[in-house]
């Protein structure tokens, strides 16, 4: 898909009132419901323009694609409205380079994950504020001018963080969104405070098999379509956990136990002979003396979430449990 002229974004930017005072060395904050971090501007395809726009639709974006395209490697992570970057370079026609300050990726950087997305996907960061946030807990929900209005903001999704912006008004909550001066509103119960102490294994998997059946998407972090480690990101997320954004690094940040020892919520990691861990699942069952073992994982395979018992090819190469 063709990009714009910078000075053409940027008039765009100024009609629909976004501020466009962005810098490198600055952080700045996702402004749509699902932003795509890419590998590379022109790595981008025609069929990528709902994931491009100010104002995303990824339902749209992800039954648009092929089997094939899902899993193109020009995708890199999702980032979440509100989501945190530092803005390392700006490019004259539309693109920034950031770095995703939430997503740990220390392979990769040593402050988040890096990668491209559209300028005007972003706002300036905020002032931090007293008031304690919210995050998201129904699956998708929309941002609306006013309380039953018009849809702002559509496709905002479990996990997202928000700061409320005063109290419930007959079961609608106002909340600050990035880009837009005035609060937004969606329903009381569609967001809940962050957890402030460690979640349990059984809390974790019950975020997880709520997004059983989402379609598997290479880079995908949301309820419309996730990949493995995605999966693993995203409950952490919702449960106020800051978990590494890659298989390999969630290994290094979690507790190894000896097989056998799992239980339902820890972590199965696998890899091949000699290569680093490729993919994650979330223990669902104890194990059973046969080597009977069960896990829910967003499955490359089979292109979806699913709960399973390990298939034997699973099972050669499965290196290890961990715990959270």
């Amino acid at each position: 898909m063709p990009v714009e002229n910078f000075h053409r974004v940027e008039g765009i930017r100024r009609e629909l009132g976004v501020d466009v005072e962005l810098q490198p060395g600055q952080e700045a904050v996702v402004r749509v419901a699902v932003a795509t971090l890419w590998s590379r501007p022109e790595a981008v395809r025609p069929v990528d323009g709902p994931a491009l726009a100010t104002r995303t639709d990824i339902a749209a974006w992800i039954s648009g694609m092929d089997t094939d395209q899902q899993v193109g490697d020009c995708v890199l992570t999702q980032l979440l409205l509100g989501e945190r970057v530092l803005v390392t370079e700006l490019r004259q026609d539309g693109w920034a380079h950031v770095v995703a300050v939430e997503q740990p990726a220390p392979r990769l950087h040593p402050n988040g994950y890096p990668g491209w997305l559209p300028v005007e996907q972003l706002a300036p960061a905020a002032d931090a504020s007293d008031a304690d946030p919210l995050v998201v807990d129904a699956t998708v929900t929309a941002l609306r001018a006013a309380p039953g209005g018009a849809e702002v903001l559509p496709g905002v999704v479990l996990g997202t963080r928000l700061i409320p912006a005063g109290p419930a008004v007959d079961g609608w909550l106002p909340v600050h969104a990035p880009g837009h001066t005035e609060p937004l509103w969606l329903p009381s119960d569609d967001a809940v405070p962050v957890p402030s102490t460690p979640p349990s294994a059984d809390e974790m998997l019950a975020v997880a098999q709520r997004l059983v059946d989402v379609v598997y998407i290479w880079g995908g972090v949301s309820a419309y379509g996730i990949d493995c480690s995605g999966l693993v990101h995203l409950a952490g997320r919702r449960l106020g956990v800051l978990l590494p954004r890659d298989a390999s690094d969630q290994a290094t940040a979690t507790t190894p136990v000896p097989l056998g020892a799992e239980r339902p919520g820890d972590l199965y990691f696998f890899a091949r002979p000699g290569r680093p861990i490729h993919h994650i699942g979330i223990v669902t069952a104890d194990p059973r003396p046969d080597d009977d073992r069960r896990m829910l994982h967003a499955c490359y395979l089979q292109r979806r979430v699913l709960e399973e018992r390990l298939p034997d090819e699973r099972t050669a190469t499965l290196v290890g449990a961990h715990r959270f």
